[in-house]
């Protein structure tokens, strides 16, 4: 396995890179995953290198050869098993041993876990957002110039856990594999088809086409969000945080939908405003039959 020792080796430098600049990202077809659990939920065949810090390393071995992994709950709260899986995993991909000063140094976190790797962007088609495989009627998430990669993170994790079929964002939307974007989805980034739009009202109609009803999540909202059916296809659309959904954008939605609010607040975070109306299309569903 070889070794790096200094910053300016040329895979740090690409991997700093890549991390650091959506346009080389865009380029390469490639990005950055950080941590433990990223790298344990990337698909093998999207992985291409693996970067792993010198004393986790070490750590991994010693617990192994060990037989335990130093404490009854184990090493880092990880057993023998997770462990063995880890410097397993490590040992089938192109490895590289990274000096801990250089590996802090390029990480994008303050406190890096270990592990880093160059992965290849998922593919996936329309067909895939719409579920076609699936079975169930499709649910996708909208975003137009959603701009904050938290945000869209979020929207991500959620999408997965209502158990939406896919999301569909608008060229403006923040780099889906900006890293802080990518450590928010917690993997769903990987299991959640997507797919991005240069020409959103064309897409709309082309999702309407299919019979799935566009709903827009909107401050002139006619209908509470409560007040739809949901249990077939079915697509919300969610605008930036700053300035909410375009109005032509919103007039070209099936029905605009307000989510009422109490108070003096005047909007709400577009995470939890998605989070919201996957969930009650989910709770629809769970009743269906």
């Amino acid at each position: 396995m070889e070794e790096i020792t200094s910053y300016q080796n040329q895979k740090i430098k690409r991997l700093v890179l890549l991390g650091s600049r959506a346009k080389e990202r865009r380029k390469a077809q490639s990005f950055v995953i950080e941590g433990i659990r990223l790298f344990l939920d990337t698909p093998d065949a999207y992985l291409d290198e693996v970067y792993v810090m010198v004393s986790l390393y070490d750590e991994l071995t010693r617990a192994v050869r060990g037989r335990n992994c130093g404490d009854q709950n184990g090493q880092n709260g990880r057993t023998l098993q997770e462990t063995a899986g880890i410097l397993d995993r490590l040992a089938r991909h192109e490895t590289y041993l990274v000096r801990d000063d250089v590996f802090k140094k390029a990480a994008d976190t303050s406190t890096p876990q270990g592990i880093m790797a160059l992965v290849r962007e998922p593919s996936w088609t329309f067909a895939d957002v719409l579920g076609k495989t699936t079975g169930v009627p499709p649910l996708i998430l909208i975003t137009e110039d959603v701009q904050d990669p938290g945000n869209l993170g979020t929207m991500f994790r959620t999408a997965e856990a209502a158990g939406a079929t896919g999301i569909i964002m608008t060229r403006g939307t923040v780099d889906l594999f900006h890293p802080k974007t990518v450590r928010a989805t917690m993997s769903a980034i990987f299991r959640v088809p997507f797919c991005v739009t240069d020409n959103l009202p064309q897409t709309l109609e082309e999702l309407q086409a299919e019979g799935v009803r566009v709903f827009a999540a909107y401050l002139g909202g006619v209908h509470d969000y409560d007040a739809c059916d949901y249990r077939n296809g079915t697509a919300f659309l969610i605008g930036n945080e700053g300035n909410g959904l375009r109005s032509e954008t919103a007039a070209a939605a099936d029905e605009k939908i307000l989510i009422p609010m109490e108070g003096e607040i005047e909007s709400l975070n577009a995470a939890m405003s998605a989070g919201i109306l996957m969930y009650e299309a989910h709770r629809q569903r769970m009743r269906r039959g």
